[in-house]
């Protein structure tokens, strides 16, 4: 499973922000997306691990459908 950031219409992104005022904290909205992650060889595993460092970013290989 993998969360990526949710697009949300007008009403709910209203809805988050009153509540991020009323807790007084942001709130980040994700959106589950069905995925299985791919079991990478170590070799591979390091490429993506270097591209993560290099980039500041989080990289998930998954499995193609």
């Amino acid at each position: 499973m993998l969360y990526p950031l949710a697009t949300l219409e007008t009403e709910k992104l209203n809805a988050i922000q009153d509540l991020e005022k009323d807790i007084g904290s942001p709130v980040v909205a994700l959106a589950e997306v069905e995925a299985d992650t791919a079991a990478l060889p170590e070799d591979q595993l390091k490429k993506l691990q270097e591209l993560e460092e290099e980039l500041g970013v989080v990289l998930v290989a998954v499995r193609p459908n």
